[in-house]
């Protein structure tokens, strides 16, 4: 199914303009993320495709070529997971898939064959029998995802799926998620303030701030190529090099950048993977911090700009510089982000 959403914007009783004027397109079978801060509106467009919440009068939606603005959730068939997953304890792993379909009036032999399948494709079928309350987080997200895929539904919509569960739990599950939705071939839309959940999972992605979409695009080109501040800064969390003009080359406090086909009125901002320490560079800044990151350091450095806030950039090897001492950086110009 696709879905369509045309001019979708919502003001709630108190004044509070929660979603401006939004149009979004979500092609049969794609992973949509809604991604951005709290606040951002995400939850609320969430809820209006959902049919939780109504847009302001002028807004539409459509599943394929039927409006269904105005239609009541339950008549939606839409799926849902929660941040909560908001599974029955009381009930065994097979009995929370089959409820929807019991709710429904589902011939039992069709609900049986149906919780079978999903047991199977969700490698729930050792844990049929067993309580909600003895499973691991990431046991009872199969099995919210199950029973929201047990109606056939639509249309897939998840609110903050991974939240719930330790971080590296969560980085295990994210991509176990996103094999599961390519499974399932069905359109789904989640919402998320983790950009790398989004970028692990999604095929697009919706970039929101203050009630709007600032960008929508692959992972790949939000990160290649943010279109704003806002979104270099939240993908990637790319940092600004200020510094004066002398042509092409942007002359920094901690040396000078040659930036080919740039001019004064661009802005430069780099990602901290891309600064690297290197002996022979023609940068330099001053080590303020260090972290230990696995395969490398990430450094916390000051001196490369005029500006108070650290610069980070990424050192390789076994042993970090030290805390106050000076390291020579470089980067390459095909990394660096014009904006």
């Amino acid at each position: 199914m696709t879905l369509t959403i045309e001019n979708a914007h919502k003001t709630f009783a108190d004044g509070t303009q929660a979603l401006k004027a939004t149009n979004l397109q979500v092609a049969d079978g794609e992973i949509l993320s809604l991604l951005g801060p709290s606040g951002c509106g995400k939850t609320t467009l969430l809820r209006i495709i959902a049919g939780l919440e109504q847009p302001d009068r002028g807004g539409r939606l459509l599943f394929d070529d039927m409006e269904v603005t105005e239609l009541a959730v339950e008549h939606r068939n839409v799926g849902m997971v929660f941040q909560s997953y908001a599974l029955f304890p009381n009930m065994s792993v097979h009995a929370n898939i089959e409820y929807g379909l019991k709710v429904r009036k589902v011939p039992k032999a069709e609900r049986l064959e149906r919780v079978a399948e999903l047991l199977s494709l969700c490698r729930l079928k050792d844990y049929a029998a067993r309580s909600i309350t003895a499973l691991s987080g990431g046991q009872r997200q199969r099995v919210a995802l199950a029973r929201a895929m047990a109606p056939r539904p639509k249309i897939l919509l998840l609110d903050e799926p991974l939240s719930a569960l330790d971080a590296a739990l969560r980085d295990q599950l994210r991509d176990e998620l996103a094999a599961m939705l390519r499974q399932f071939n069905i359109s789904a839309v989640f919402v998320t303030h983790d950009q790398a959940e989004a970028m692990a999972i999604a095929d697009r992605i919706a970039v929101m701030s203050e009630g709007s979409i600032q960008q929508i695009g692959s992972p790949q080109e939000l990160y290649h190529a943010p279109a704003s501040r806002f979104v270099a800064r939240f993908i990637g969390k790319a940092m600004p090099l200020a510094g004066t003009w002398a042509g092409q080359t942007l002359q920094l406090k901690g040396g000078a950048l040659d930036v080919p086909g740039a001019s004064p009125h661009t802005d430069i901002y780099v990602r901290s993977e891309s600064l690297k320490v290197d002996p022979g560079g023609m940068l330099a800044g001053l080590v303020q911090s260090v972290t230990f990151s696995g395969g490398h350091y990430r450094l916390g450095l000051s001196g490369l700009t005029d500006s108070p806030e650290l610069i980070y950039a990424h050192s390789f090897g076994k042993t970090a510089p030290a805390i106050g001492s000076t390291v020579r950086l470089t980067v390459e110009p095909n990394d660096l982000i014009y904006l």
